[in-house]
């Protein structure tokens, strides 16, 4: 029996329980089993930890540890815990990530919900009027809030400076950016064609919108360097003449008249 301890005088009782551990291992393990005895080890006075392998398919390198313990001056060793531990080899569930380290881009789709954090940086407090925004009056307040929501500022909160360069990067390093072979052999980039409708504010010197429906960046943001094959530049093709209508030599002649008489 191997034995590891971290006290200089592992108990001598506990050390000797070996039957009780292994009962209340059966127990617990049920149809996974118990195998050999592997060891035990001291983990304080008067507590033992004693360790069985697990012979189930599913859990190899895992083992049993059972835990006995025994009271200051009495005789009878008693159950602690019986766990099933991984050991060396031991196949092991991946370290856990937090949700918020694991959502990526584009993760959000049909019927979830991601609320924004109120520290988010990506967002800044907007201008919403206070408590006077749902007044019809005075005039001047109706005034400011018509011309708030012309200039889209009208919303509690908006795109930080921050949020809108992770925006830039992110936009120049995906399907519409310029690094891509779409663009490389494209005729013209995306700010010389028809098409192109660029956005407002500070996004609108880098991007825009393609609004050409056969073209694979339709609808989706492009970067002005962008390009595709569907640029309104692109020259057609001279088409052929039409061709004159066929002409059908046919032979006729009167039955019983035959070809070959």
């Amino acid at each position: 029996m191997a034995l590891s301890t971290r006290t200089s005088k592992p108990d001598a009782a506990c050390l000797a329980a070996v039957d009780l551990a292994r009962d209340a291992a059966a127990e617990v393990a049920g149809a996974m089993g118990v195998g050999d005895h592997l060891g035990a080890q001291a983990e304080d006075d008067r507590v033992v930890s004693h360790f069985f392998a697990c012979p189930h398919p599913a859990y190899r390198g895992w083992r049993w540890s059972v835990t006995v313990a025994r009271a200051s001056r009495a005789k009878v060793v008693t159950l602690d815990e019986v766990v099933l531990l991984p050991g060396e080899g031991a196949l092991l569930a991946p370290t856990w990530v937090p949700w918020a380290d694991r959502i990526q881009p584009g993760d959000v789709t049909t019927g979830l919900l991601m609320p924004a954090a109120g520290d988010d940086p990506r967002l800044v407090p907007g201008y919403t009027g206070g408590e006077a925004a749902a007044d019809a009056d005075p005039a001047e307040e109706s005034l400011i809030r018509s011309v708030v929501a012309e200039l889209g500022l009208g919303r509690e909160r908006l795109l930080s400076p921050e949020g809108r360069d992770e925006a830039a990067e992110r936009w120049l390093a995906g399907d519409g950016g310029p690094d891509n072979q779409m663009t490389r052999q494209a005729p013209d980039v995306c700010e010389t064609c028809g098409f192109f409708l660029r956005l407002q504010g500070q996004l609108g010197t880098l991007f825009g919108v393609c609004a050409n429906a056969y073209s694979a960046s339709e609808a989706s943001v492009v970067s002005v360097d962008h390009g595709c094959g569907a640029h309104s530049n692109v020259p057609s093709e001279d088409r052929a003449d039409e061709l004159p209508a066929p002409v059908w030599e046919t032979i006729e002649w009167d039955p019983p008249v035959s070809l070959f008489d």
